[in-house]
C-alpha cells in the first residue's frame, strides 16, 4: 500500500499490518467470527451481508460511523447470525451477558474477568 493511500478500513486504528484492536474483547469477537467461519457455520458472503446490515441499522439509528463502534456492530451482527442459524438462542445470549455483567461487577479493576457458576444464578 503506498504511503499516501487511505488505510484498508477507514476510521479504524491501523498499524503496519492493518487494523488494530482498541480492546481485547474486539480481538476476541473478531477471532470468534473467524473460528465459526472456519468451522463452516456460515460463509464469508453471509457474514459480510450480516455485518453490512448491522452497520446500516446503526447508521439509520444515528450512529455517526466514526469507527469507534465498528466492533460493537461486529458483535451485534454475530449475535444475530448465531441466533438466526439456531446455533444458540437470544435467551442463552442474555444469560451469558447477565453472567458477564455479574462477573465484571465483582472483579477489581485491572484484573481479568472470569465467569463462574455463581454468575449464572439470577
Amino acid at each position: 500500500m503506498p504511503a499516501t493511500s487511505q488505510p484498508p478500513v477507514p476510521n479504524l486504528p491501523s498499524g503496519r499490518e492493518g487494523p488494530v484492536f482498541q480492546a481485547p474483547w474486539e480481538a476476541h469477537a473478531f477471532a470468534l467470527v473467524l473460528s465459526l467461519h472456519d468451522k463452516g457455520l456460515f460463509t464469508w458472503p453471509e457474514w459480510a451481508a450480516a455485518l453490512a446490515a448491522e452497520i446500516a441499522r446503526a447508521q439509520a439509528a444515528g450512529d455517526p460511523d466514526t469507527g469507534d463502534t465498528y466492533y460493537r456492530h461486529w458483535l451485534s451482527a454475530l449475535e444475530r447470525m448465531v441466533t438466526a442459524k439456531n446455533l444458540t438462542t437470544a435467551e442463552v445470549l442474555g444469560r451469558y451477558q447477565a453472567a458477564w455483567d455479574a462477573a465484571a461487577e465483582r472483579t477489581p479493576h485491572g484484573l481479568p474477568i472470569e465467569l463462574s457458576n455463581q454468575d449464572f444464578v439470577s
